[in-house]
C-alpha cells in the first residue's frame, strides 16, 4: 500500500466526535486490507519497467551455424537508438552490420532484430543492449551465445546498469528534489487558501512556497539537461550536447519536462497574486471571490504538474493506463495536500505566533480526506505494480513497499499524539494568538522603562523631537523586545509546544517516506521482475529431472562388431551438460573401440547437428564435459561407433532434454 496518513484533529479524546472518526478509520483500514488481499490474490500478468524476456539465439546457446540476425523480445514497448543493440565477436569487433534495429513486433509481442555479417567464424559472441522503457527509465543488459562451440572472448560483459554512475546519481537527486518542491509548492499554497488565509501575509509561509517553486524549477531544468546522458552515454559533459537535447525533446519524458516548465511559469503568476494582491485584500466579499478563483486556478495548475509525472512514468504503461494515470494524479495531489500542508503547519507553529486553532482544525479535515484518497489510490497502484503476495516479499520493489508500509504505521502512531495535543489546545483555551494580539494592540506606556517579565522596553517619548536617529534606534529595540515577549508567551504554552514536537516528528518520518517513494519510482516493478524471471526460467529450466539414460545397440558388420552403447547425459537441460558413454560388447563386458562420436540435432527448430567428440577415460568408457544444449526439445542423438579402420556405424535415437 502506498498511502500515507495524517493526524485527525478534533475535540477532546473522550467525546463521541473523536470516537466516530477513529471507528471510521478502523473500518476503512480493515476494508482496505481486505481489498488489497483480494486484488493481490487475483491479479493477472502485467509489466511496467521493460525487461528482456527472450532472445534468439538464447543466452548461452550453442548454434551450429551463425544466424543471419539476432532478435530480442521485451516485456513492453521500448525506445531504441541506432546503436542500442551491438553484437561483438570473440575479438571484440562488431559482428552486426551497424544498421538500426528492425521492428519485428507482432500483436502484443515487442521484438527487435539486428542483422549480422555473413561468414562469421565459430566462437562466443556478446550481445549488449540498452533501451528506454515506456515508463522513461533506462534499461540495459548483455548475454552471450556461441557458434559451433564456446570459446574464449576478449569482451567483458558490462556490469554497470543504464542510468548509473555520477549522472544517474545527479538525476536521482533531481528527481527527489522535484517531488519535494512540488509538495511544498502545492501543499503550502493549499494550506494558505484552505486553512489559514491570513497566512498569505506571513513571510515564513511565503518563503516556504517560493522555495518549493524554485526547487521544482531547478530540478526540472536539471533533469531536462541530464536526460540525454542519463539514458545514453552516461557522460556528464553530454548534458550540454544540443543535438542530444533536441533528441530528448522529441521523447515523451522530454515533452513532459517541458510542459512542467510551462506550468511552472503559470504557477509563478499564481504565487505573485496569492502573496501580493490576495494578502493585501481587505474587503471580505472581494477576498472570497479571489479565494475561489485562486483555488480553481491553483488546482488546475497542480493537477497539470502532477500529470507530467503520470504521463511519463509507471502509470503510463502496463495494464489499465487510462485508469492508472488519473489515479496517479490524485495520489500525487493527495500527497502534496497532506505532506505540504503538514510542513506549512510546522513552519507556522514555529515561526508565526498568531496561527489559531481554527486553522489547525481546518487542516485536520484536509489531512483526513487526503488519507482516504491515498489509501484508495495506493491500494490500486500496489496491485498494478506488485500483483502477487510472492512478489511482495521476493522482489526489491515489494520489499521497498513493505518498508513504506512500515513508515506509514509509524506515522499513524505519531498522528495519534498530534490529535491529542490539538484537542487539548482547542478545549484548554490556550489560544496563544489571542494573548499575542492583545499585546500588539495595547498602548505603550510613557514611563522611562517598563518591564515585562525580564525584558525592559525603552521609552521613546521625548527622544523623537530631539534626535530622530535615536528614536528610530529605540523603536527597533522596542520591536525586538516585543518579538521576544511574543516568543516567550508562545513557547510557554505546553499544548502548543507538544503539538509542535509531534508535527515535527511527523514531518521527519514523512521525509523518509518521500525518499522511499522516490526510490520506488526508479525501481523495476515487482510484476515485471517476476515476468522476466518466469520467461528466463521457462527458457532454461528442465522439464524433467536429469540424468537421462538410453541404450543403443549397434552392429558395424565387422569381426566383433556387435555391442551396445549406454549413454547418460546430466542434468539433461539447456546449458552445459556432462556426457558419459559406455561401450559394451556382445558378452556384456567393456569393449575397447578406436573412436566414438556424438551429434545432437533439434529438427523442429532446424538446429544442428551439434558435434561432440568425447574423450576415452578408461576401456569402454568415454566422457565429455560442457556439452551445450541451446534449448529444450526432443533432440535426435546420433552416436557413431568405429570398431576398426573400415568398420563403423551410426545409430540414433530421440531424447527429450530440458
Amino acid at each position: 500500500m502506498t498511502a500515507a496518513t495524517a493526524p485527525y484533529f478534533g475535540p477532546t479524546p473522550s467525546t463521541p466526535a473523536i470516537r466516530r472518526p477513529l471507528a471510521a478509520a478502523a473500518v476503512l483500514a480493515a476494508l482496505a486490507g481486505m481489498v488489497f488481499g483480494l486484488l493481490l490474490g487475483g491479479a493477472g500478468p502485467a509489466s511496467a519497467h521493460a525487461a528482456l524476456t527472450g532472445s534468439d539465439p538464447q543466452d548461452g546457446a550453442v548454434v551450429a551455424t551463425a544466424p543471419k540476425e539476432v532478435t530480442l523480445t521485451f516485456s513492453e514497448q521500448v525506445a531504441l537508438g541506432d546503436d542500442s543493440i551491438r553484437i561483438l565477436d570473440p575479438d571484440g569487433k562488431r559482428a552486426d552490420t551497424g544498421a538500426a534495429p528492425r521492428d519485428l513486433q507482432s500483436g502484443s509481442t515487442v521484438k527487435y532484430g539486428v542483422s549480422l555479417h555473413a561468414g562469421l567464424p565459430d566462437g562466443t559472441y556478446t550481445v549488449a543492449w540498452q533501451a528506454v522503457s515506456a515508463d522513461s527509465h533506462p534499461v540495459s543488459g548483455a548475454f552471450t551465445f556461441s557458434v559451433g562451440a564456446p570459446s574464449k572472448t576478449t569482451v567483458a560483459l558490462p556490469t554497470d546498469q543504464a542510468g548509473g554512475g555520477l549522472v544517474g546519481t545527479l538525476y536521482d537527486i533531481a528527481r527527489y528534489a522535484a517531488y519535494a518542491g512540488f509538495i511544498l509548492l502545492a501543499g503550502g499554497s493549499a494550506f494558505v487558501l484552505a486553512c489559514w488565509q491570513r497566512g498569505a501575509g506571513a513571510r515564513p509561509l511565503q518563503r516556504l512556497v517560493v522555495r518549493g517553486w524554485m526547487t521544482l524549477t531547478v530540478a526540472t531544468l536539471a533533469m531536462l539537461l541530464l536526460r540525454n546522458p542519463y539514458t545514453g552515454s552516461g557522460k556528464l559533459a553530454d548534458a550540454f550536447d544540443l543535438d542530444g537535447l533536441k533528441a530528448v525533446l522529441d521523447t515523451k519524458p522530454g515533452a513532459a519536462l517541458v510542459s512542467r516548465l510551462l506550468l511552472l511559469g503559470a504557477s509563478a503568476l499564481f504565487i505573485a497574486v496569492l502573496f501580493g494582491a490576495y494578502a493585501k485584500r481587505e474587503d471580505e466579499r472581494e477576498k472570497k471571490d479571489l479565494t475561489f478563483g485562486l483555488a480553481i486556478g491553483g488546482t488546475v495548475i497542480a493537477a497539470g504538474i502532477a500529470g507530467t509525472w503520470a504521463l511519463a512514468e509507471h502509470a503510463s504503461t502496463g495494464i489499465q493506463p487510462g485508469i492508472a494515470m488519473p489515479v496517479d494524479v490524485l495520489h500525487l495531489l493527495a500527497v502534496a495536500a497532506w505532506l505540504g500542508g503538514l510542513t506549512a503547519l510546522l513552519v507556522a507553529l514555529y515561526r508565526t505566533p498568531d496561527i489559531d486553532a481554527t486553522a489547525v482544525r481546518r487542516f485536520s479535515g484536509i489531512a483526513f480526506g487526503s488519507v482516504v484518497v491515498l489509501a484508495a489510490t495506493g491500494i490500486y497502484q500496489s496491485w498494478r505494480q506488485v500483483g502477487t503476495w510472492s512478489a511482495l516479499t521476493g522482489t526489491g520493489y515489494g520489499q521497498l513497499l513493505l518498508v513504506k508500509v512500515g513508515l506509514v504505521a509509524v506515522l499513524i502512531g505519531i498522528a495519534w499524539f498530534s490529535r491529542r495535543w490539538t484537542a487539548r489546545l482547542i478545549t484548554g483555551g490556550g489560544d496563544a494568538s489571542t494573548e499575542t494580539r492583545d499585546e500588539e494592540t495595547a498602548p505603550a506606556e510613557t514611563s522611562t522603562t517598563e518591564t515585562s517579565g525580564s525584558a525592559e522596553v525603552p521609552d521613546t517619548s521625548g527622544a523623537t523631537a530631539e534626535d530622530p536617529a535615536r528614536a528610530a534606534q529605540l523603536a527597533r529595540q522596542q520591536a525586538a523586545v516585543a518579538t521576544a515577549e511574543k516568543k516567550r508567551i508562545r513557547d510557554a504554552d505546553p499544548d502548543r509546544s507538544g503539538l509542535r514536537r509531534s508535527v515535527l516528528a511527523e514531518v521527519g518520518v514523512a521525509v523518509a517516506l518521500l525518499a522511499v517513494t522516490t526510490v520506488l519510482t526508479s525501481t523495476e516493478p515487482a510484476r515485471t521482475e517476476e515476468e522476466a524471471a518466469r520467461a528466463s526460467t521457462g527458457a532454461s529450466a528442465p522439464a524433467t529431472a536429469g540424468p537421462v539414460e538410453m541404450k543403443l545397440p549397434f552392429d558395424t558388420g565387422g569381426e566383433n562388431g556387435r555391442g551396445t552403447v549406454r549413454m547418460e547425459i546430466t542434468p539433461a537441460r539447456t546449458g552445459a551438460n556432462e556426457l558419459h558413454l559406455w561401450v559394451d560388447g556382445s558378452d556384456g563386458k567393456p569393449m575397447d573401440v578406436p573412436e566414438v562420436k556424438v551429434a545432437f540435432t533439434l529438427e523442429s527448430k532446424d538446429i544442428g547437428p551439434l558435434p561432440v567428440v568425447p574423450a576415452r577415460l578408461t576401456e569402454g568408457h568415454w566422457t565429455a564435459d560442457g556439452v551445450q544444449i541451446p534449448m529444450a526439445g526432443n533432440w535426435k542423438v546420433a552416436v557413431t561407433v568405429r570398431t576398426s579402420d573400415i568398420d563403423q556405424t551410426t545409430i540414433d535415437k530421440n531424447m527429450k532434454i530440458g
